[in-house]
């Protein structure tokens, strides 16, 4: 019997995906654990296994295509079936949604009663107390595009406002770049107007760092921290090792064990804040910002201060080269206490990085050069190294902050420290 394919949830709290490509074709036989689909979520790309075998009869949403969790993407043949009438398993499907959907909305004296979801207040639907039902998708879209959901009409089971309805009340624009599409230049029609653009879709990645970013520059009462760091002794260390080693390590694998080895040494720093409580964290799983083409992603280096620099420096090495493929699993880049950005190998001297919530610190590390220091009491040369800490207040004190910041410029100038 023909099954319908829905689109999962690859990610947690997810509302909708983006299939990339369809990795089978129709006709071609699938086995459990088959990869069906490359499937795009906020943050990579995730291959999207067969749950069951069978053939894959039809494809109901082409690659390039965002659709909601749950919607039907293919349809799954028995082996053996040649003929099944797709549009008849669809309005089962659908009917088998009204019927679950009527528990909360249809006899309540034959069906337990199940509690609502708080709806969308509106200025229509205030004065009235009427419920508005929409995805949580439907929800996000009329948000950001300021538009009223009490005067739309749903076209979803039992009225229920999905997606298509949101994107059909937005105004036409002249110039609108369709999701999954190659960009292409256009010419703004404005009399007297000769600059020209190209339009380059927003990829769901993209969309995600502009949300977090901007909640938490805007809720996430952050301040700063800055710190010179003699790195001398770290260079003549890293010398020796990648002259006898098996494995070369970079400057920024070791920054990563520095802060690890900070934050061992004050636990206090390697907390969080929750609206009910700090939390305190008893593994140290650090961050580390790595630049992707489609943009920022922080695979996360589990237990980094009970790692060997070698392993750690390996551990990097690997999130970041599949980061950049976006072949991160999502238990790969979600969790994690604190962030290392690094642009020193870009030239930067020194920067303030944005909290990654619901981290509570991010460190942004700058490049080392030389320049005039006191050493001994005596006007010298150092290659020094400007590293800025971005702290939230509601978890982190001022106090707390230069403590853990003196410690870590500590083990970087005593850099043997972060290895023992």
């Amino acid at each position: 019997m023909a099954t319908l394919i829905r689109m999962p949830e690859v990610a947690a709290n997810t509302d909708s995906a983006v299939i990339v490509s369809w990795t089978k074709q129709e006709g071609d036989a699938v086995a459990q654990g088959d990869c069906l689909a490359e499937i795009e979520t906020e943050k990579a790309v995730i291959e999207f296994n067969a749950e069951q075998s069978g053939v894959l009869g039809k494809i109901l949403v082409q690659a390039g295509k965002e659709v909601e969790v749950g919607t039907p993407i293919a349809a799954l043949f028995a082996p053996g079936e040649k003929s099944v009438d797709i549009a008849a398993l669809l309005s089962e499907s659908a009917d088998a949604g009204d019927e679950a959907n009527a528990v909360t909305s249809g006899d309540t004296d034959a069906r337990p009663t199940v509690q609502e979801p708080a709806p969308i207040a509106t200025a229509a639907a205030a004065g009235k107390h009427e419920r508005i039902f929409a995805s949580p998708l439907a929800k996000r879209l009329a948000r950001d595009a300021g538009i009223d959901l009490s005067g739309l009409k749903g076209s979803g089971p039992q009225g229920r406002v999905v997606k298509r309805d949101v994107l059909a009340a937005q105004p036409a624009a002249p110039a609108t770049a369709v999701a999954g599409a190659p960009a292409q230049a256009a010419v703004a029609p404005a009399a007297g107007q000769t600059q020209s653009y190209t339009d380059v879709p927003h990829t769901s990645m993209r969309r995600t760092i502009a949300r977090r970013l901007s909640e938490s520059k805007q809720t996430v009462p952050h301040f700063y921290l800055r710190a010179d760091c003699r790195m001398d002794a770290l260079l003549a260390m890293r010398k020796q090792i990648n002259q006898s080693g098996a494995r070369k390590v970079s400057v920024n694998d070791i920054i990563v064990k520095a802060v690890a080895a900070a934050l061992r040494q004050l636990p206090e720093m390697n907390v969080s804040w929750t609206e009910s409580a700090l939390r305190h964290y008893s593994d140290i799983d650090i961050s580390v910002a790595v630049s992707t083409p489609t943009g920022l992603i922080t695979p996360v280096v589990k237990g980094v201060d009970t790692k060997s620099l070698s392993v750690v420096s390996l551990d990097i090495a690997d999130l970041a080269h599949r980061a950049r493929e976006g072949k991160l699993a999502p238990q790969e880049y979600q969790g994690g206490s604190f962030t290392v950005s690094n642009l020193g190998m870009y030239g930067v001297q020194e920067f303030a990085a944005i909290i990654n919530p619901p981290q509570a610190a991010i460190l942004a590390v700058g490049g080392f050069e030389q320049r005039p220091a006191v050493i001994d009491g005596a006007l010298g040369i150092a290659s020094l190294m400007t590293v800025t800490l971005s702290v939230d207040h509601r978890a982190i004190d001022g106090a707390l902050a230069a403590k853990w910041l003196g410690i870590f410029k500590s083990v970087i100038e005593n850099p043997l420290s972060a290895l023992i």
